[in-house]
């Protein structure tokens, strides 16, 4: 007679401890290197197409128009108040900077400029035409902080350059 032999049989348990242990320490190692994409959104102020009244016409604006080879600030009241030429081909956005703060030192509650760029004017430069007019940094009581300049920036199309002449019109 033949035995039979019969083999044991039993259901293996599933042992999902390591794996447990192993998401309990991964997910927040990749969670805590994982970069996270900074988007800024800036308010602009795009013209309406409507005529200004003689109130706003009267008002001081401020202006930063964006040419090829210079940067040209002026007002609506006075006219080009700093040429700043190109250095080297890049636009020198220190010295506007500078031209910016002198400016908010003289109207320390005007908070709007208009940009002004040319239809060659690189988004870039654009974007560091803002950046500069909008906020410059300063140390106070030992910190570094954001000192708001013009924060409330319109948008409007460059006037087209005078062979010479250095003049914004408004």
């Amino acid at each position: 007679m033949r035995r039979k032999h019969r083999r044991l049989q039993s259901e293996a348990d599933l042992d999902i401890t390591p794996f447990m242990n192993l998401m309990i320490v991964l997910v927040p190692v990749l969670l805590l290197n994982m970069v996270f994409a900074h988007t800024s959104v800036l308010e602009l102020n795009f013209p309406t197409g409507e005529s200004l009244s003689a109130e706003q016409a009267e008002e001081l604006q401020i202006q930063v128009v964006i040419y090829e080879d210079r940067l040209v600030v002026a007002d609506n009241q006075g006219g080009v108040i700093k040429n700043i030429p190109q250095r080297e081909g890049e636009y020198d956005f220190g010295l506007l900077k500078d031209v910016m703060k002198e400016i908010k030192s003289r109207v320390p509650d005007k908070k709007d400029v208009i940009i002004m760029p040319s239809r060659q004017t690189s988004y870039q430069s654009l974007v560091s035409v803002m950046d500069t007019v909008r906020s410059y940094e300063a140390v106070v009581a030992g910190s570094v902080v954001e000192a708001e300049l013009f924060p409330e920036i319109s948008l409007g199309d460059a006037p087209a350059q005078a062979s010479g002449s250095a003049e914004v019109s408004s």
